[in-house]
């Protein structure tokens, strides 16, 4: 990059995914001017951007900034923070998940891979931070959408596009929080500007608590099909699981049942703290998309 860099408000990492790419739009619209860090240009003018590998970290040399945020998985921010952070930085604001509430016992031996690396990564990037004398924030996420963006609703989307049903394994009862990617971006942004976030924890869920069979109604109503979730058991959609799964490559067959089990949080601590707060969920997609394509809608202040 030519243009030098002065001491940037805020460093994103991952700012091209889901998250981050809203981020970067929420820090514009501030005012600022934030540095990217990615292995891929950024594209845009209004943001400046680092080349870099968090695989390599040792080539990551940021400049000091007042808040590093980190939109990406936490488990690839951990063995890079000491680098990251060797200039200095007066927050971090970090993503981990609600997984690490939920998958500690899943019989996916992955799942529970998973939940351990993402456990060793935040107790890490908490250590570091409290060596380096650095206030921090760790949000876990709860089911992250944005239509036609996001690796949770919209390949449900996609399915219920194709086949006009989705059966729902003991009826889909477990209770969901779908949180909006934009949401999200902005409640990393309220957190690191909260002193009483510093260095605390959080659970955050969208607006509000839904059914999974509710969610997935809804997704059918964005979609503007009619509803149509018959009940599976438990039992038969363990044998049926291995014909559905080359639909959805990055399905296992826990992920069925877990349509029974409560996933909602408490983001009581959150709302007090700095103000946590969410959109309902009522996904809309575009009615001229195939079976293949979803287009995205773009966050608005009148759909928050």
């Amino acid at each position: 990059m030519d243009r030098k860099i002065n001491r940037p408000e805020s460093i994103v990492i991952g700012g091209s995914g889901l998250v981050g790419t809203y981020l970067l739009d929420h820090l514009v619209a501030r005012g600022e001017r934030p540095l990217n860090v990615g292995r891929s240009e950024h594209g845009r003018a209004d943001v400046d951007h680092l080349g870099g590998d968090m695989n390599d970290p040792e080539s990551l040399r940021l400049p000091a900034a007042g808040t590093l945020y980190c939109a990406t998985h936490a488990t690839s921010l951990a063995p890079a923070l000491p680098h990251l952070l060797a200039a200095g930085a007066d927050r971090v604001v970090v993503l981990s998940s609600t997984s690490v509430l939920t998958k500690k016992d899943s019989e996916i031996a992955s799942e529970r891979a998973g939940w351990h690396s993402l456990i060793n990564a935040e107790q890490s990037i908490i250590q570091t931070c409290e060596r380096l004398g650095v206030g921090w924030t760790i949000l876990r996420p709860t089911l992250i959408y944005c239509e036609g963006q996001d690796r949770n609703v919209t390949p449900l989307a996609r399915l219920i596009r194709r086949f006009r049903v989705m059966p729902l394994v003991g009826g889909g009862t477990g209770l969901r929080q779908p949180i909006h990617a934009g949401d999200l971006a902005a409640g990393m942004m309220a957190a690191a500007a909260t002193p009483a976030a510093a260095n605390r924890t959080y659970a955050v869920g969208g607006g509000e608590t839904v059914t999974y069979r509710e969610m997935i109604g809804r997704i059918f109503d964005g979609l503007g099909l009619h509803r149509r979730m018959p009940s599976v058991p438990g039992a038969v959609w363990r044998r049926l699981f291995p014909l559905i799964a080359p639909l959805y490559p990055e399905a296992n067959v826990a992920m069925g049942l877990r349509m029974t089990q409560d996933m909602a949080f408490d983001a009581t601590p959150a709302i007090r703290d700095f103000g946590w707060a969410a959109r309902d969920f009522r996904p809309r997609f575009d009615q001229s998309m195939n079976t293949t394509v979803l287009r995205p809608l773009r966050m608005t202040r009148s759909s928050r």
